[in-house]
């Protein structure tokens, strides 16, 4: 199983550079699981997109229709407490942001009850560095 951070789920709705590379993770284990937040760091990196002109309106309702499926089909951690737990603790020892942290402590949590261990998938390298410090598999460095 993978947990999928909002950097790597992106790209499976939109063409972005690393685009194939994502799918490619998604074709070997078809099972995302992400942070309940998730959906809202979505949103709002489109909205971002339609506000610098760079998503047109209908742009936008096509991109979101296809975030919506995607997003029917995945598993979400909500424990808001466990993960705030975790998050508190990584940010003290990993430059973080705080929805960074947040999905590194959903990640923490998640893993904690799986014994084969949990790949983590994200595109942002500080966030991979930490999770990998963290003792997480890190699909891209």
């Amino acid at each position: 199983m993978r947990y999928w951070d909002a950097s790597a789920l992106a790209p499976l709705v939109v063409n972005e550079e690393r685009t194939e590379e994502v799918r490619s993770w998604l074709a070997e284990d078809a099972m995302i699981v992400t942070w309940a937040w998730t959906r809202v760091e979505i949103a709002s990196a489109v909205e971002r997109r339609v506000r610098e002109g760079r998503f047109t309106r209908p742009m936008r309702r096509q991109v979101l229709d296809r975030f919506e499926a995607l997003w029917e089909s995945w598993d979400e951690v909500t424990d808001v407490l466990a993960v705030r737990a975790k998050a508190m603790a990584v940010i003290a020892r990993h430059p973080l942001r705080a929805a960074d942290a947040a999905q590194l402590g959903a990640a923490l949590a998640i893993g904690e009850q799986m014994p084969e261990g949990l790949a983590f998938a994200c595109l942002d390298h500080r966030l991979n560095e930490a999770a990998e410090m963290e003792g997480l598999r890190v699909l891209s460095l």
